[in-house]
C-alpha cells in the first residue's frame, strides 16, 4: 500500500458530465463501461481547440514516504509481435535523455495523445495502440484512466496527434480498465491502465493505425525507448517525444524500471518498448511512463509489466 500521490493540474474550462454506464439487468455495475450517447458526446466534445487547451495530466510524483518495496508478481515471459507495418527511418540517437521523434516508422501511427475529463477540467496523457484480439486495445497509464478514486469521462484517444490535428481520427473509449492494485488503491508499481475504443466509421482501431507489440516478464536492465506527448514546461504538447537507453531497476522505493527522460506531464501513459527497431519503428511495449521523485526531476519511472499487466492486457482484448 502507499500514501496518497501527490499531483498537480493547472485549472482550466469545466467539461460536460459523463454519461450512463451500460450494465445487464441484475448485473452489478462495471465502472469502467461507457454508453453510446457518453461516446458519442466525448467525440462532440473534443474540437480541436479544446485539445489544444488541455491541460497535461502530471507524471505523478513521489517522495520517499510514500512508497514502500514491493515484489511485482511475475509469470511466464510472453511475447505478443507487432502488427503495424514498419517504414523507413532515421537512425537516431541512443541514448536520449528527451529528443524530438523525427524518424517517422510505425510508432507515429500507433502512439497518440489521451483526452479526457478529470475533476471537471480538460486534461491529457499519452497512450499507444498495441496488437490485440479486438484490435481495439489501447495501453496507457492507470492514473491515465482513473485517479484519486474517480475513473475519467469523456476519454478519447488520438494516434498520431499533432498540432491540434488528429489524422487518423478520434477514438472513444467504450470501457477503460486498471490493475487491480491500482484500482483499489492506486498502487505506484501497477500503475498501468488500459481502454477499449469503440469503431471509428466501421473500422476497427489496429486495422486503421497498425498495433505494436507486447512484452512480459522479460526482466530489467534493458535498451528501451520511451515516447509521450509531454505538454508542461519546456513542452507543449505537440511534438512528439522520445527517451532512449539502458534502463535500471528503481534502487529506492519501487519495483519498477528507470530511465534517464526528462519529459514532462502530458506524457504519462506513454509507451516504453524493448526491441524497438528504430528502422521500421516496431516494438514490444514492456511499460509505460509513470512517475518521477520529485528529488530526481531527470528520471522517468515506468512500472515493470508483469502477471497482472499482463491478466489486464488479456482482460481488454478480450472486450
Amino acid at each position: 500500500m502507499i500514501g496518497r500521490l501527490r499531483t498537480a493540474l493547472v485549472g482550466v474550462a469545466a467539461l460536460l458530465a459523463g454519461g450512463a454506464l451500460v450494465t445487464p439487468a441484475g448485473a452489478a455495475p462495471d465502472p469502467g463501461a461507457v454508453s453510446l450517447t457518453a461516446q458519442e458526446r466525448a467525440h462532440a466534445f473534443w474540437t480541436p481547440e479544446r485539445m489544444r487547451a488541455a491541460t497535461p495530466l502530471d507524471v505523478l510524483s513521489v517522495d520517499r514516504s510514500e512508497v514502500r518495496a514491493a515484489e511485482i508478481r511475475k509469470g511466464t515471459k510472453t511475447i505478443v509481435a507487432p502488427s503495424a507495418p514498419g517504414s523507413s527511418v532515421g537512425t537516431l540517437a541512443f541514448p536520449e535523455g528527451g529528443g524530438e521523434w523525427t524518424g517517422g516508422g510505425a510508432v507515429v501511427r500507433t502512439a497518440g495523445r489521451v483526452f479526457f475529463t478529470y475533476q471537471g477540467r480538460t486534461a491529457s496523457c499519452s497512450g499507444n495502440a498495441v496488437t490485440s484480439a479486438n484490435k481495439s486495445t489501447v495501453l496507457t497509464a492507470g492514473h491515465c484512466v482513473k485517479l484519486e478514486g474517480a475513473w475519467h469521462t469523456n476519454w478519447v484517444f488520438a494516434p498520431g496527434y499533432h498540432d491540434g490535428q488528429t489524422p487518423y481520427g478520434t477514438w472513444a473509449a467504450s470501457k477503460t480498465l486498471s490493475t487491480p492494485q491500482w484500482t483499489a488503491s492506486e498502487d505506484i508499481n501497477y500503475d498501468v491502465g488500459a481502454a477499449v475504443v469503440a469503431p471509428l466509421d466501421g473500422k476497427a482501431l489496429t486495422d486503421v493505425v497498425g498495433g505494436q507489440g507486447v512484452a512480459f516478464n522479460t526482466g530489467y536492465s534493458k535498451a528501451m525507448y520511451a515516447f509521450g506527448f509531454p505538454a508542461a514546461a519546456p513542452y507543449d504538447g505537440q511534438k512528439f517525444i522520445y527517451c532512449s537507453g539502458t534502463t535500471y531497476r528503481d534502487f529506492l522505493l519501487s519495483s519498477d524500471h528507470g530511465l534517464t527522460c526528462d519529459m514532462t506531464g502530458g506524457s504519462s501513459g506513454g509507451p516504453w518498448f524493448t526491441q524497438f527497431n528504430e528502422s521500421t519503428g516496431t516494438g514490444l511495449q514492456s511499460s509505460v511512463n509513470s512517475f518521477k521523485y520529485n528529488f530526481l526531476p531527470n528520471a522517468m519511472y515506468g512500472p515493470y509489466f508483469g502477471a497482472d499487466a499482463q491478466n489486464l492486457y488479456q482482460a481488454a482484448q478480450s472486450s
